[in-house]
């Protein structure tokens, strides 16, 4: 668990950094921040999806799980009951005349942005340190060969991000660094127990849907589409349940 400690640790670092440099960073820089952030996005994201699609066994598993999981998370509502838990805004940049706004702001070149909210922020960000090569099998080498590598260059990459990302949300961007610790902890836990719960198929499929997820959030900061991301989170149990059934059927 040594990886993922460090990779923890990182983020919290990222965010203590972030916060404080919040006052000293000029909002137009600010933006310039957010939108390569959601440039960034994209493209980890598609990397992930294209890379993994060919490895795929079943193509239309993805299909399948962005629909039923968006079906399940719009049910449950889970973008509203995040939004709600987090329950406060964070200001994305401020206007000509220098007052904050929370909603809708003009840039120093006219155009009207929207402000993004922390929710924003906490699912953009638990979705880009989670979802990714690094993150999911770093752990699951850690477990079976005890090599922290991948798991320290995540941590690097994350503590960059997590730096950005405070100076535009703050502080209450820490939060994500549990949730990380609870999601490499349970692909170290399953690995430790069974290396071959953790199979290279299953990954593959999880990369894919998570692909897509990640570039949903892209496509959320550059406010070119609202996906509600949190909604198709169930999306990614989908392959797990089907491989899991897959075993017991001894298909």
């Amino acid at each position: 668990m040594l990886g993922t400690i460090v990779n923890t640790a990182a983020i919290i670092v990222g965010t203590l950094v972030g916060t404080l440099l919040h006052r000293g960073v000029r909002e137009q820089y600010k933006l310039a921040l957010y939108n390569g952030l959601g440039l960034a996005s994209l493209a980890i994201g598609l990397n992930a999806t294209i890379q993994n699609l060919p490895k795929s066994q079943y193509p239309v598993l993805f299909i399948v799980s962005i629909a039923l999981g968006g079906i399940v998370g719009t049910a449950l509502d889970i973008d509203g009951w995040f939004r709600k838990l987090v329950g406060r805004k964070a200001p994305l940049q401020t206007s000509p005349e220098g007052e904050a706004s929370a909603d809708d702001d003009s840039s120093p070149s006219g155009e009207v942005r929207r402000g993004g909210s922390l929710a924003d922020g906490l699912s953009t960000a638990i979705l880009l340190y989670c979802i990714g090569p690094l993150s999911m099998l770093g752990p699951v080498i850690s477990a079976l060969k005890g090599h922290h590598t991948f798991l320290y260059t995540n941590a690097t990459l994350d503590l960059i991000s997590s730096t950005v990302f405070a100076t535009t949300y703050g502080f209450g961007m820490v939060l994500a660094a549990p949730v990380l610790f609870c999601w490499q902890g349970l692909f170290y836990g399953v690995a430790r127990l069974s290396s071959a719960a953790v199979s290279d198929a299953l990954m593959s499929e999880l990369l894919i849907v998570g692909g897509l997820l990640i570039t949903a959030s892209g496509l959320s900061l550059l406010q070119l589409k609202d996906c509600k991301t949190l909604n198709l989170l169930p999306s990614l149990l989908v392959p797990v349940a089907w491989f899991l059934l897959k075993a017991m059927l001894n298909i």
